[in-house]
């Protein structure tokens, strides 16, 4: 419950911070002139897409469940029926694509942002080569599990592993297919560059947050998060 209880602080965290970035306290509707929104600099930008918009509502929607996830993974850890189970090797070479991949598409961001098509089109193609290979990899250490014998219905253990990491490749995988939509768009010539941009940055967002939970679920297989945890439990005692 503690684990649930600090990610959800670390969320609402944000989002206070997001919407103080946004003034939103400064009440533009009673003012004059343009209804943008202006920078911290005095320079006038252009109000949050509404796409952006729900982005963040549907990653606040999908890390609130993997926060449940990860809470329900604590309370039944504590049961004596639960026994641990190794994290592959393989998981760190994968674990290191989907940062690489993520770095890929800040990189293609700030290529998008620039104009520069000539190395956007890489990027995202690295971008994307990387996170299948991360899903590739994952499959990969389900096969190795399970042929040491670590099969779904063995134990507690096993069955979270197998359906916290299908829930995280899942969501890679639709992100795959947004992302891939993105790069044949870079490669059309007839596509609007402020589209464009957009879409690049929905992606990176995507990417970042996907990574952060994978992190999150690898220290959490690793064994690494239990101290963790427990330090947070004595300093809110």
């Amino acid at each position: 419950m503690s684990v649930m209880l600090i990610f959800l602080a670390a969320i609402a965290a944000i989002i206070i911070w997001w919407l103080a970035g946004q003034r939103l306290a400064s009440k533009p509707w009673l003012e004059t002139g343009s209804v943008q929104l202006p920078a911290h600099d005095g320079v006038d930008r252009p109000p949050l897409p509404a796409v952006k918009i729900g982005l963040f509502v549907f990653l606040g929607v999908v890390g609130a469940l993997f926060s449940l996830a990860v809470s329900a993974y604590f309370m039944r850890a504590a049961s004596a029926d639960w026994w641990g189970m190794p994290v592959p090797r393989l998981l760190w070479v994968t674990t290191v694509a989907l940062a690489l991949s993520s770095a890929a598409l800040q990189w293609a961001k700030h290529e998008a942002g620039h104009g520069r098509m000539e190395n956007l089109r890489p990027a995202l193609v690295a971008a994307f080569a990387l996170a299948v290979f991360f899903l590739a990899g994952q499959i990969q250490a389900w096969r190795e599990l399970t042929a040491a014998g670590y099969v779904l219905a063995d134990n507690p253990a096993n069955s979270f592993f197998y359906m916290l990491t299908g829930l995280h490749g899942l969501h890679i995988l639709g992100g795959l297919a947004v992302l891939a939509h993105t790069s044949l768009r870079a490669f059309s010539t007839e596509v609007a560059a402020d589209r464009l941009r957009l879409s690049v940055d929905l992606s990176a967002i995507y990417s970042h947050f996907m990574l952060a939970v994978w992190l999150l679920l690898f220290a959490l297989f690793a064994g690494w998060a239990n101290d963790f945890v427990d330090l947070c439990r004595t300093l809110l005692n």
